[in-house]
């Protein structure tokens, strides 16, 4: 089911619920309700749970997106590192520069067209691409220097090596979700407590009124939905991209 479907019927089942509440409890209400006379400390409770659920809601946002902008980082540190070392091995000899080029562009591919899939799907790195990683790891240290010029250029290649490792490292790390279940709890409690204030209010059947309550449960939903969306910073909607390796490596993706 398309995420945008999803986000439509969260956001019509939420108004829903409002006006089918608001019209039982309108219903099944006593003749002589006033629904004018609302507790002074209802209202107060009502603004404070109001407020610190935005609260939540807000640093729920904020977490999420910046797991996700890390995530995104992750993939543009390891496709850069990739990308220095098949620029740097230019001062070996022929046949380890191509090797090792190769293995990179091997890598890279499975990356971007299987791996990439598989953190979508299941939240882990495959094994292939552990292989293969290691293949360049080996292409890189095993060599053995001729000269002082390549013997130079050695270290430092090393050290794109490792910084490439700990980026594939934490790639696999954020592919899960970054939301515990407990804050889900808390999150979708909240949620039900605050719309259900609006009920303590006693809201009447009136267009204006309904219209609101509905708005505002629709934008709840919407929150919610959007925290969910960013939960998954490889598998959902707003994801982190392959476009680093597709534009360091061209042809990578094909």
């Amino acid at each position: 089911m398309p995420e945008w479907l999803v986000l439509t019927l969260a956001m019509l089942a939420a108004c829903v619920v409002v006006v089918v509440i608001t019209f039982v409890r309108h219903r099944t209400a006593a003749d002589d309700e006033d629904p004018s006379e609302t507790p002074d400390v209802i209202e107060y409770m009502t603004m404070w749970i109001g407020v610190v659920y935005a609260i939540v809601l807000g640093l729920a946002i904020a977490g999420v997106w910046e797991a996700r902008s890390a995530a995104q980082d992750h993939v543009q540190a390891e496709a850069t590192a990739l990308h220095e070392i098949s620029e740097r091995v230019r001062v070996y000899p022929a046949d380890v520069r191509d090797r090792i080029r190769d293995d990179i562009q091997t890598y890279v591919s499975h990356v971007v067209t299987t791996e990439w899939d598989t953190m979508a799907d299941k939240s882990e790195v495959t094994e292939r691409g552990g292989e293969l990683f290691e293949r360049v790891r080996q292409d890189v240290t095993d060599y053995q220097p001729k000269s002082d010029f390549e013997a130079q250029a050695y270290q430092p290649l090393l050290d794109q090596v490792t910084m490439a490792s700990q980026a594939r490292i934490a790639r696999a790390e954020s592919t899960g979700q970054t939301m515990p279940g407990v804050v889900w709890f808390g999150l979708i409690a909240g949620a039900v407590v605050t719309i259900g204030m609006i009920f303590a209010l006693q809201i009447r059947r009136t267009t204006r009124e309904l219209v609101l309550a509905g708005l505002f449960s629709a934008l709840i939903a919407f929150l919610l939905f959007l925290i969910w969306d960013f939960d998954s910073p490889y598998g959902r909607g707003v994801t982190a991209s392959a476009d680093p390796f597709l534009s360091l490596f061209p042809g990578a993706g094909d």
